[in-house]
């Protein structure tokens, strides 16, 4: 499973880098707004920020809801460097600009997807990624999980290329679930990351073998 972190946060991306297990970023225009990222040559440059920390894909989201709109600013940011991936609304209009994009090779990533057929419309127009956003289906009483599987099985039925990439995640166990399903990614805040790390059982080990060794090298 590859790792993407979900922030715009430039010393989170450095801190995820830094353990070596990071395999791509992210972002979306709440998360730049939280940094205080605003015009468009100020999210340009922090894009370009982001993607010389990492090597792996970047995701940055058009603005526009319309064809017209969502292709130009494609090609705008793909201008910023090569590992940028377009993010693209599932929409109607966004449907017709991942298929554009794919035609001129142009990788994106397919967002705000919730259901199946979403999913299978995605990987239809040929989308790099699918983005499924499972936390927000729990909020709601729905199972994002499952809604992962779902589309693990329809894209293995059909041979789709399309990654599944496990978004909107809320807790480490989100991160589990979705490899023990088989999501090609998963994109986490850097807490919940750090989070698999840590267990009670390994911090009270390193302790007890600290402490024996304290015994005998006084």
């Amino acid at each position: 499973m590859k790792f993407f972190i979900d922030t715009a946060n430039l010393k989170e991306i450095e801190e995820a880098a830094s353990l070596g297990i990071l395999d791509g970023v992210t972002t979306n225009p709440s998360l730049m707004a939280k940094e205080g990222i605003g015009g468009k040559a100020m999210i340009f440059d922090h894009y370009k920020a982001i993607c010389d920390l990492v090597d792996g894909p970047v995701s940055a989201e058009v603005i526009s809801t319309d064809f017209d709109g969502m292709i130009r600013e494609a090609f705008e940011l793909r201008e910023i460097a090569d590992n940028i991936v377009v993010k693209i609304p599932m929409t109607h209009a966004g449907i017709k600009a991942i298929k554009y994009l794919s035609d001129h090779d142009i990788n994106t990533n397919c967002t705000l997807v919730f259901s199946q057929g979403q999913a299978l419309m995605a990987a239809k127009a040929g989308a790099t990624f699918v983005s499924p956003f499972i936390g927000r289906l729990d909020d709601i009483s729905s199972d994002g999980i499952q809604l992962i599987a779902d589309i693990r099985l329809i894209y293995d039925n059909y041979g789709f290329d399309t990654q599944i990439l496990a978004a909107s995640i809320r807790h480490p166990m989100h991160i589990i679930e979705s490899a023990k399903i088989g999501a090609d990614v998963v994109t986490s805040p850097l807490k919940p990351l750090l989070a698999l790390l840590n267990h009670p059982l390994t911090d009270k080990g390193l302790e007890k073998f600290l402490a024996d060794y304290r015994k005998n090298n006084p």
